[in-house]
């Protein structure tokens, strides 16, 4: 099956401070990838890297077999799209929104996009003031769905969701991944938000990897005890 992204010897450093610390991991295609650790462990930071959001201080990326240096960015992130932990609509309508990622997009596919973050075509002409957080974190999803990437990186998005609206998110985004073939890296410290989605785990714990494989497994249970301890804070 192959590597969706791996990570060698990768370093990341910001005025001093480690972020990551010499990590060597696989994240594997086809797979919903959870990316697990306490606040502070690492786990945005890998993320960024996903789409050079971020640049190693020392090591490589790799996407697909190919070094993530040698590619250009807004290309990559056309390919590796990017959903964040606060949603952020941009001014205007949500017509508008879509269309400041693809300016060639038809009403029918405007309309389609809605549809695959379970949205109706009615929100095409509401604004962002309009839009409750769940239904503003679904516009955020097809947003990035308008570049029809191959992958999604899901930084903490349910964070400041309601559970409802968490568990509906979750649901269409395992759809995406499981119905429509798009990768899925997704960062959380939520225990029971790992057990629902998780089909390959990383944990991280300060900026370095402490298990990474199938959940489920009595290796991954100590790293997961850890995250209600606060270790990697």
């Amino acid at each position: 099956m192959g590597d969706l992204f791996a990570f060698d010897r990768v370093t990341l450093s910001f005025a001093g401070v480690t972020a990551l610390d010499d990590v060597s991991a696989q994240l594997p295609q086809g797979r919903l990838s959870v990316v697990a650790g306490t606040s502070g462990s690492g786990k945005s930071s890998l993320l960024r890297l996903c789409n050079r959001l971020e640049i190693p201080s020392s090591g490589t990326v790799w996407f697909r077999g190919t070094s993530l240096s040698s590619m250009d960015p807004l290309l990559l992130r056309r390919r590796v799209g990017m959903v964040f932990q606060r949603p952020t609509v941009f001014p205007g309508t949500v017509r508008e929104n879509l269309l400041a990622a693809d300016g060639d997009l038809s009403e029918a596919v405007l309309g389609d996009m809605l549809a695959t973050a379970e949205l109706d075509r009615e929100f095409l002409d509401r604004t962002g003031d309009d839009l409750s957080g769940g239904e503003a974190q679904r516009v955020c999803l097809a947003r990035a769905l308008a570049c029809r990437p191959e992958v999604l990186l899901m930084d903490e998005p349910t964070a400041s969701l309601h559970p409802a609206a968490s568990l509906a998110l979750e649901a269409t985004v395992k759809a995406l991944c499981r119905d429509h073939g798009v990768d899925v890296v997704w960062v959380t410290h939520d225990l029971a938000q790992i057990d629902r989605l998780a089909e390959h785990l990383l944990v991280l714990s300060r900026g370095r990897v402490v298990y990474n494989g199938a959940p489920g497994t009595p290796n991954a249970k100590p790293a997961l005890d850890a995250l209600t301890t606060g270790e990697g804070d």
